[in-house]
């Protein structure tokens, strides 16, 4: 079965409000089976919306609108649906005594206009809202059907999930769409789709996104199928040509973010960190600090910008700023090994460079940025020259300071979330992908 989505209201046309509705419902339906091939957005306009759902009936079998369902003159869903199915709209009075008794539960009388909201189309089923006055509506004709939903998202998830999921579950076929979500970092999206598309590009029958995101590109498989063991066979075999194809870049198979990631090798390897930071402003601290639980690995950080707070608050040597500058290579060494001693973690992190747009020269442009993190072991440092304006260099900073913490681990037998130890690349194999692998890049050693 395949399905499209309408949003209506004229305020998701502005940039005051985003459409999240949509997102719900197309996890939803692809869990159930059925596949959401389009999505539009249409304001409140009496012929753009019949003409929306003019087109969407032609194409597919099943239609969702979320909104238009109050009771203004501007809410036009139930009057449009009715007048493309040639259906006259008739007053419900169970619909207009519920909405009459919701407002008399509030103590107050209710307004004329919301018996608008008691306007049902010939023939439709009403869907019960008791979260709020607009009745949902599910219609079927001539082999289509229309589910009409309330806008507010606290109204609309619990009326898809109680009353139109239900309605679909007994009309959809077996085929289910199995999903795997890859992530990467450290390589462009280009080079990503350079590595691998000649890996996906042998099965016809699996659907391949490659997106950018700040900081990583995901990598998105899915195959609709009703024989999930083979399904899940084929994207085994992918994955597997992946691990080869990007080696330790991918950071996660199950889509969780990198800050995930590096606080659950924190956790499981008893490992505790701390960071002093420069032109991330705190961001690398508050990343992992967002996750719950934080407090058993994170002891604390420090954002030093002025040279007197990197000598004061990390120990950084005053002649070592002097000399070397506050963005090199030197200095975020000392950052990261001064934050460690000071917290006494087992780990530090140090971040130093130029976030722009401005305090660049020809010998360290704009995107210039020193990584340093310390271990008992040693130190390891990174120069890297980051693209993008100020928020974009700060947020790809963060996610290489944090990917350098995963590589610590993967390189160190260290324990993993998703086996007794992370794989070691060196003259082996990953996540069982069955081929030797070629070592990793080092890493500049201080």
């Amino acid at each position: 079965m395949k399905a499209e989505i309408i949003a209506v209201g004229s305020e998701l046309l502005t940039p005051d409000r985003l459409d999240t509705n949509s997102l719900f419902l197309t996890e939803e339906l692809n869990k159930l089976g059925v596949e959401v091939v389009r999505k539009s957005v249409v304001g409140d306009n009496r012929e753009d919306l019949l003409a929306a759902f003019r087109e969407s009936r032609n194409r597919v079998e099943l239609v969702i609108a979320c909104g238009g369902l109050g009771p203004t003159e501007d809410d036009m869903t139930r009057e449009t649906v009715a007048e493309l199915l040639g259906r006259k709209l008739v007053r419900d009075p169970a619909i207009l005594q519920a909405i009459e008794g919701r407002f008399r539960s509030f103590k107050r009388e209710m307004p004329e206009i919301n018996a608008r909201q008691a306007m049902v189309p010939e023939g439709a089923e009403a869907l019960d809202n008791p979260r709020g006055t607009a009745p949902g509506l599910w219609i079927e004709d001539r082999g289509h059907m229309v589910a009409l939903l309330p806008g507010p998202p606290r109204e609309m998830k619990p009326m898809f999930l109680e009353h139109v999921l239900p309605k679909l579950a007994r009309r959809v076929s077996g085929v289910r769409v199995i999903h795997r979500e890859l992530r990467v970092t450290g390589l462009g999206e280009s080079h990503v789709e350079q590595r691998i598309a000649p890996i996906y590009k042998r099965y016809p029958d699996v659907n391949t996104t490659v997106l950018a995101a700040p900081g990583e590109v995901q990598v998105h498989l899915r195959i609709w199928s009703d024989d999930f063991g083979h399904a899940n066979r084929i994207l085994d075999e992918i994955v597997q040509g992946f691990d080869i194809a990007l080696t330790d870049r991918i950071f996660s198979r199950d889509g969780s973010t990198l800050d995930e990631v590096v606080a659950q090798l924190l956790l499981l390897n008893n490992a505790t960190i701390s960071a002093a930071e420069s032109c991330t402003g705190g961001l690398f601290a508050q990343r992992l600090t967002s996750i719950a639980g934080s407090s058993a690995y994170f002891l604390g950080g420090v954002v030093c910008y002025s040279n007197e707070l990197k000598t004061a608050w990390a120990d950084v040597p005053a002649s070592l700023l002097q000399a070397k500058g506050a963005v090199s290579a030197e200095v975020a060494t000392a950052l990261a090994d001064g934050i460690r001693h000071r917290a006494g973690s087992l780990i530090g992190v140090g971040i130093t460079g130029i976030a722009g747009p401005g305090g660049g020269s020809d010998e360290k442009p704009v995107g210039t940025v020193h990584i340093a993190i310390s271990t008992a072991a040693g130190v390891k440092e990174r120069l890297v020259h980051f693209p993008g304006d100020r928020e974009m260099i700060r947020i790809q900073a963060s996610q290489a300071a944090l990917d350098m913490v995963r590589i610590h681990f993967l390189y160190n037998g260290a324990q993993s979330p998703h086996g007794s130890h992370v794989a070691k690349h060196v003259g082996g194999q990953v996540g069982g992908a069955g081929g030797a692998l070629p070592s990793p890049a080092p890493l500049k050693r201080s």
